[in-house]
């Protein structure tokens, strides 16, 4: 009898150190975000066969391999898009039949469901967002305007500057388009450019 009761002992505690490690290992899965967050369907709403298309976090400078593989995406179609990495900021690209290419930079896919190529959905969206300056180097001047616009417009910051991690809105009309051009001046005379950023489907946009 008292063997069998230090057997039953030995048991017991493997057995309470599972239990354990089974409930830590729910705790975390329902505090950790989930994989592959960042899927979304790509429409295509610009009337032309898309013949490639790629998905690369922005903090990479390579675009990978053509998602499409040996398919294309007609007009009025869509397709399910799962990024190979987790990231939530992509850039994305896509080939037109006849060769031409389109780009959307910093897109936030975890805040979306989908990413409409052609303009966005009612006609282009909202594309005004918060700008941060994500730089670490002051900012003496900003310029933001539709990628359809045949200028920069003014300087946004007027008189002012915009320290690092400070941010400001960025307001832009409604339903003409959902991309935009970005220029930064710092103050150690820098510039940088960013061309045709889709921001219709982001609120904040870092500025780095």
């Amino acid at each position: 009898m008292v063997e069998s009761r230090k057997v039953a002992k030995r048991w017991r505690k493997p057995l309470m150190r599972t239990r354990i490690l089974l409930v830590l290992g729910l705790l975390l899965a329902s505090v950790l975000p989930a994989a592959a967050q960042n899927r979304f369907n790509l429409v295509n709403s610009t009337g032309q066969t898309i013949e490639q298309v790629f998905v690369s976090p922005s903090r990479l400078t390579n675009w990978g391999s053509d998602v499409l593989g040996q398919n294309v995406l007609p007009p009025g179609q869509s397709v399910w898009i799962v990024p190979q990495l987790s990231d939530c900021v992509l850039d994305i690209r896509v080939v037109y039949q006849g060769g031409r290419a389109e780009e959307r930079r910093q897109v936030n896919a975890c805040s979306l469901s989908r990413v409409v190529w052609g303009g966005g959905p009612a006609g282009g969206g909202d594309p005004s967002f918060q700008f941060i300056n994500s730089s670490g180097v002051v900012v003496n001047e900003l310029y933001v305007s539709l990628s359809t616009d045949q200028n920069w417009g003014p300087d946004r910051l007027g008189r002012g500057t915009l320290p690092p991690g400070a941010s400001m809105p960025v307001n832009l009309p409604a339903g003409r388009s959902c991309t935009v051009d970005i220029r930064v001046v710092y103050a150690d005379g820098r510039a940088l450019e960013r061309r045709r950023v889709e921001t219709c489907s982001i609120r904040e946009l870092n500025f780095r």
